[in-house]
């Protein structure tokens, strides 16, 4: 049974919680946000997914609400992330790749906790996979519309497709080998796609 993961997926979502909050302070730091700004953008960024994916399946009071590690995961790694990116030296796209490098990370972690929770439910499959791909997606659209950015996913295929592939991969490889197992191989398989496609440059680095 999933539920008697909960450490584990407890774990999951904290770590990316934090690194969504990174992105997001690193995207205030691009934009020139104040300290306040980039608190704003890291938590609705870290919390956005989970809730869009909460509110979707009833599930309620959404995460975030009873338990307040998460926010307290966001607000300090978000200004200690936006203080260390804006003493980075712009243009030549270094805090954008370092931004995409979080960022996929965060799709990974968040799709693989989204898919979960949404098992946990008693939803289908492929429901769970998409939901996985809500959670994992929609923080990072969250952060790019309040930064007046067109979000990657309307602009880059393999965004959503890396998570609804990864998700799928999860669903198989549970019933053929041990959860973390699945999980691991999942995330890997999701964060490598995610590298290659920043790395080989499919994403336009901005003078930022």
């Amino acid at each position: 049974m999933l539920s008697d993961f909960a450490p584990v997926l407890f774990a999951l979502t904290v770590l990316a919680t934090a690194v969504m909050a990174a992105s997001a302070a690193i995207q205030a730091a691009r934009q020139s946000f104040d300290f306040f700004g980039a608190i704003v953008l890291a938590l609705v960024t870290a919390v956005g997914g989970g809730t869009l994916r909460d509110v979707l399946i009833g599930r309620f009071p959404v995460f975030w609400i009873n338990d307040p590690t998460y926010l307290a995961t966001a607000v300090p790694v978000g200004l200690i992330t936006w203080f260390v990116a804006c003493r980075m030296p712009a243009g030549g796209g270094r805090r954008l790749r370092l931004l995409l490098y979080f960022d996929a990370v965060g799709l990974a972690l968040f799709t693989l906790v989204g898919l979960q929770i949404a098992l946990n439910t008693g939803v289908s499959d492929l429901m769970a996979v998409i939901l996985g791909c809500v959670t994992g997606i929609a923080g990072g659209m969250i952060r790019d519309v309040l930064c007046g950015l067109q979000p990657s996913v309307l602009k880059e295929d393999l965004y959503a497709s890396i998570s609804l592939a990864g998700g799928s991969a999860f669903i198989v490889l549970r019933d053929f080998a041990p959860l973390e197992t699945a999980l691991a191989t999942s995330f890997a398989a999701m964060t490598i796609a995610r590298f290659w496609v920043v790395w080989r440059g499919a994403i336009r680095d901005e003078p930022l």
